[in-house]
């Protein structure tokens, strides 16, 4: 008998990460260029390019005719969800694609709703994106359900754990809830959240877009029913990416035109797809996969002799992915610790969030006492350093943060991002604060 384990030297250099994408070539009013907006959207590789290119170039066909580049097509389009599946540590026939999580999230829901009435009940977080709640709030409309909201605590940026409890009853037909707020960087224990939903008897939709990055989601262990991400947030093209329960998947009743596929997951995409996406969203779940260094431990026989293999493109896709979220997982805790540290010392700049030792992704939102958080993000750009700014699309947790009118500014560590880049950031801020303070 033995038993698996995973183990592995690390993960490549930031410098050698960084040869991998030309965005990051780019200058701005004479300054290279820092990206911070990755939890908008990462700068994608040379590799996803070009295996998107080689697609469009030399395959390009609809699927499922009688020629080579038509069944070269299919082959792709299955090599897209087996390497997903892998990502997402399910299987390819749960799987399935489509333009973005929104659209994603409100064909699934109008699905699901099909079966709903006025006596059932949906639970939605204050934590989320809209994207996670507004395809629910429809169904009041359509349906005539209930939807229940969970608090969120605006002090820590963290679900209120005991509302969420309250929430859940024997009504609740399902839990839409976030594995990180996009807004905050916020980890909520999805695992726990969707035990006790089953409980009650629920299904459980994990909006994962944000914790995809940084990671590694496990819907085995989440133990949930559907989960929705999106390839542009982990250095891929502009596609989204829904896991679902094979046998759920096949008795949805979902909208479809009677003659395309109705077996799982193909049912759940309506009409032709992005082929060319579908490869770029591969190309980067094997991208980061690449990334792994040294040696990994694939089993560990009872005499306790340890089996190794080599990180190589043979060796398997998932033990390669944990190494590589390991170490990056690391990395973006200590540039998260650098900037919330070069951020909370400035007593002009309110940080929002859980600290940096809670559960957290490497992204960091703030707001300038007196300045409109689009200013501060222009001021920023003329100094070379890209971030975003306004609500995100998590309207209500800007709304519990007092920020609507002005907003915040949100600055993301991706797996590009440098040491030297983060100060440059609290220096930029430092200074538009300081010339603020200087003009009242």
């Amino acid at each position: 008998m033995s038993s698996v384990a995973t183990m592995a030297a690390g993960v490549a250099s930031t410098s050698d990460i960084r040869a991998h994408f030309p965005a990051l070539e780019r200058r701005h009013a004479g300054h290279p260029v820092a990206y911070f907006d990755g939890p908008g959207g990462t700068q994608v590789p040379r590799e996803v390019v070009e295996a998107m290119t080689d697609y469009l170039y030399h395959h390009n066909a609809n699927t499922h005719w009688e020629y080579p580049t038509s069944a070269e097509t299919d082959a792709a389009i299955a090599h897209a969800r087996e390497v997903l599946a892998a990502f997402l540590n399910a299987s390819p026939s749960e799987v399935a694609f489509g333009t973005n999580m929104t659209t994603l999230t409100f064909h699934l829901a109008r699905a699901i709703g099909r079966g709903l009435g006025p006596r059932d009940e949906i639970v939605v977080t204050e934590l989320d994106h809209q994207a996670n709640v507004g395809p629910w709030k429809a169904l009041e409309r359509e349906r005539g359900v209930k939807v229940c909201t969970v608090r969120m605590h605006p002090e820590t940026g963290q679900l209120d754990g005991e509302d969420l409890a309250r929430q859940l009853t024997t009504r609740t037909r399902v839990l839409a809830i976030g594995a990180a707020s996009n807004a905050l960087g916020t980890i909520t224990n999805v695992r726990d959240a969707a035990r006790l939903a089953h409980e009650a008897g629920a299904v459980v939709f994990v909006d994962a877009v944000h914790a995809a990055p940084h990671t590694l989601m496990d819907v085995r262990d989440i133990d949930c029913d559907f989960l929705a991400c999106s390839a542009y947030k982990f250095y891929g093209p502009h596609i989204g990416v829904l896991y679902g329960k094979r046998d759920l998947l096949q008795a949805l009743d979902v909208p479809k035109i009677q003659p395309s596929p109705d077996t799982a997951p193909e049912r759940m995409e309506t009409g032709t797809q992005n082929h060319e996406g579908m490869v770029g969203a591969a190309a980067a779940v094997e991208f980061l996969a690449s990334l792994a260094v040294g040696p990994i431990v694939l089993r560990v026989p009872a005499a306790g002799a340890a089996e190794t293999a080599a990180l190589s493109p043979g060796g398997g896709l998932r033990p390669r992915l944990q190494a590589t979220y390991t170490a990056l997982h690391a990395r973006g805790a200590s540039l998260l610790a650098r900037l919330w540290d070069g951020l909370s010392s400035n007593a002009r700049i309110r940080v929002f969030g859980p600290d940096p030792g809670a559960p957290r992704t490497p992204t960091v939102s703030f707001a300038v006492t007196g300045i409109p958080a689009d200013e501060v993000a222009r001021g920023l750009a003329d100094m070379g350093v890209f971030v975003s700014s306004g609500d995100f699309y998590a309207t209500t947790v800007v709304e519990r943060l007092g920020m609507t009118r002005d907003g915040i500014v949100r600055a993301g560590c991706a797996c590009y991002t440098t040491e030297e880049e983060v100060d440059r950031l609290v220096l930029g801020v430092e200074a538009i604060a300081a010339e603020r303070r200087r003009r009242a």
